[in-house]
């Protein structure tokens, strides 16, 4: 058996907003902790939860996680939360700052991109500073992709 500290754990993801990168273009990424209760981490743990419709907010000194989705835990039966409660996000002071500095220029945005369990087995939320794109970019990055996508089967071939 190997010694407990030797052990190398991967970031196992439980929610992922696939269309965040879609819709929006993602100027700064940020690590943030969830304050979440019992029963929250059990259903995470089991995989179950949505975060493609929440996004974050700034309110006082604090970023809250809004919409997101983590159903309840089923085995918990009266000691429950509400699955689509808002849940306060664990940013330093001065992420804080810059993230509501980005939030009042024009047309930014804070969207969540995933949920995951780092090594110490926390859960993390990976949050973006993003400004929305116009339908004209999102054909380009379309566009883009599709070629990106046949250089490789063209170079794959030879």
């Amino acid at each position: 058996m190997a010694p407990k500290g030797s052990q190398r754990t991967v970031n196992r993801i439980v929610a992922e907003n696939r269309k965040a990168r879609f819709n929006y273009e993602i100027i700064d990424t940020y690590e943030a902790g969830l304050v979440l209760t019992g029963t929250e981490v059990k259903s995470l743990r089991d995989g179950k939860a949505n975060i493609a419709e929440s996004y974050a907010s700034d309110e006082g000194d604090e970023i809250w996680l809004i919409n997101s989705h983590l159903p309840e835990y089923l085995q918990a039966n009266r000691f429950n939360h509400e699955p689509r409660r808002r849940r306060k996000l664990l940013l330093s002071k001065r992420e804080i700052n810059r993230l509501r500095a980005g939030i009042n220029r024009e047309g930014m945005t804070l969207v969540p991109l995933k949920i995951y369990f780092n090594e110490k087995g926390r859960a993390k939320l990976e949050l973006a500073l993003a400004k929305g794109k116009k339908l004209h970019d999102k054909r380009e990055t379309e566009k883009e992709r599709d070629w990106n996508r046949q250089k490789s089967r063209l170079l794959k071939a030879n």
